[in-house]
């Protein structure tokens, strides 16, 4: 292969994986509005400025697009397991609190995959494993092997799990009555965490 011929493959790989990012970008904004259900491949390509053949060359299928979509956001909030630190969620939540529209996306995602067939379910049950092991991990770095109220670093998981997207849901509903990021330093500050 030529010097030429590399740089350009090199090119359409980059303008390739800019497309990518822009209808994972568009993908996001029409998943946020409609649902997964209400979005169509029309719909993304369109906002895009494609036609559906030509978003089919980059995501074969409505699913394909669907899983590109999740593996991207839990990108964008991907952590070491090590660096997590009770205090530090505050952080996560404060940053989620400025991009309305991946929470949207998010939210309207998990809602919608706890229905029966729905293509995202599987992902979310694996995602709540790892995330639960991932919470009894921090509050345990926290609190050791019993929190203040006698339960176990993984019984207490699925409850700080539940008050983070809980939060999330109340906030996207009536942002000026709920103050996402006050409202997760108050619950720190509840089981007694220093902020």
């Amino acid at each position: 292969m030529s010097y030429g011929d590399r740089m350009s493959s090199s090119t359409r790989s980059v303008r390739s994986g800019e497309r990518r990012a822009e209808i994972l970008r568009a993908a996001l904004e029409v998943i946020a509005e409609r649902g997964y259900r209400g979005a169509s491949l029309a719909a993304v390509a369109e906002r895009v400025g494609l036609t559906q053949q030509g978003l089919l060359h980059h995501f074969p299928t409505k699913e394909a697009l669907l899983v590109a979509v999740l593996e991207e956001r839990d990108q964008w909030d991907a952590v070491p397991d090590s660096q997590w630190r009770l205090d530090l969620l505050g952080s996560l939540v404060e940053y989620n609190a400025m991009r309305p529209g991946i929470v949207q996306t998010f939210s309207a995602l998990l809602g919608e995959s706890v229905t029966e067939g729905h293509p995202a379910r599987a992902f979310f049950t694996e995602r709540y494993v790892g995330v639960r092991a991932s919470m009894a991990q921090v509050l345990r770095a926290e609190f050791g092997e019993t929190l203040p109220n006698g339960l176990t670093p993984e019984r207490a998981a699925p409850l700080l799990v539940a008050v983070m997207d809980g939060l999330q849901y109340q906030w996207l509903l009536d942002p000026e009555s709920v103050d996402m990021p006050q409202a997760f330093r108050d619950f720190l500050e509840l089981l007694g965490v220093e902020g």
